[in-house]
């Protein structure tokens, strides 16, 4: 099932697409569970799967605007370092890092698919970077979860752009990663069970129709499961919170010459059996 959020005609909907229809759900739904994290919380999504979608009521998507999945979603936890990248310097490979390296994304930085992501003003838009992830949504609660068990906990699998501002990381992380309308996630949540081996996933990312990352899941330093156990001994993971798992080789900084994101760009983000994540970029 591939769960999406939307704006149709200024209502927020929320609701599933199936063969290119977006179809809200029923009304009785909506009304005890008014948003998608509500009805994930209230462990209700197969009322949402059984439901009859009436070819009446489905919406095409040219007609309807993509939030993010998840307006609402709970903690962003993003994961730096996932991928082996060459150094600068050739035939020098860099090392593992000795442990999993995590920050917070803020819910604004954040736009759906189709809509126009913020180039930065001022001397942060010379460096405004695209990072192609997989995102992991949780859909069961867990604290201290163990590796074995972790994808028991997992909701469903999203593209992601974790948008970035190289030259203000190196003023912290934090900042270099929360600029407003920097990335994007969507455009749907493709839930667990319509996903064969998670690790097979593949990630692209194209920029103006140019190949610019290509990897897939299995080449993670620290497996998805990895991830959500470690994420789970730091605090209680709740259905809605969603983990970026990292990007691989291939963003604007790390090429010769640097391609950093501008104006009029289009940037597109696919991660198989999932689906792919659009944007264009434009200034403020």
């Amino acid at each position: 099932m591939k769960l999406a959020s939307i704006l149709y005609r200024d209502e927020a909907l929320y609701g599933q697409v199936k063969a290119g229809i977006f179809y809200p759900a029923p009304s009785a739904l909506t009304a005890c569970y008014p948003t998608l994290k509500a009805l994930i919380m209230g462990g209700l999504l197969d009322q949402l799967k059984s439901a009859q979608t009436e070819p009446s009521s489905g919406l095409n998507l040219d007609q309807i605007t993509f939030q993010t999945p998840i307006p609402d979603a709970g903690k962003i936890i993003c994961i730096g370092m996932n991928y082996r990248k060459p150094y600068p310097v050739d035939g020098v490979a860099p090392p593992d890092p000795s442990n999993i390296i995590m920050f917070g994304k803020e819910r604004e930085t954040l736009i759906g698919h189709g809509q126009t992501l913020d180039i930065p003003t001022g001397d942060a838009a010379k460096s405004f970077d695209y990072e192609g992830e997989i995102a992991v949504v949780i859909g069961k609660a867990g604290r201290h979860i163990q590796e074995d068990a972790a994808l028991e906990h997992v909701l469903g699998y999203s593209v992601l752009n974790d948008g970035s501002v190289r030259e203000w990381q190196k003023h912290s992380i934090y900042a270099g990663k929360n600029f407003a309308r920097s990335g994007a996630w969507g455009p749907w949540i493709c839930t667990a069970d319509e996903i064969g081996d998670p690790a097979k996933l593949r990630l692209t990312t194209d920029l103006n129709g140019d190949r610019m990352q290509d990897t897939t899941a299995d080449q993670m330093i620290y497996s998805i499961a990895a991830q959500i156990s470690y994420a789970s001994h730091l605090f209680m993971l709740a259905p809605g919170d969603v983990i970026a798992t990292g990007s691989p080789d291939g963003t604007g900084g790390s090429r010769t010459p640097k391609r950093f994101l501008r104006a009029g760009d289009t940037l597109e983000i696919t991660v198989s059996e999932v689906g792919s994540l659009r944007n264009i970029i434009s200034p403020v």
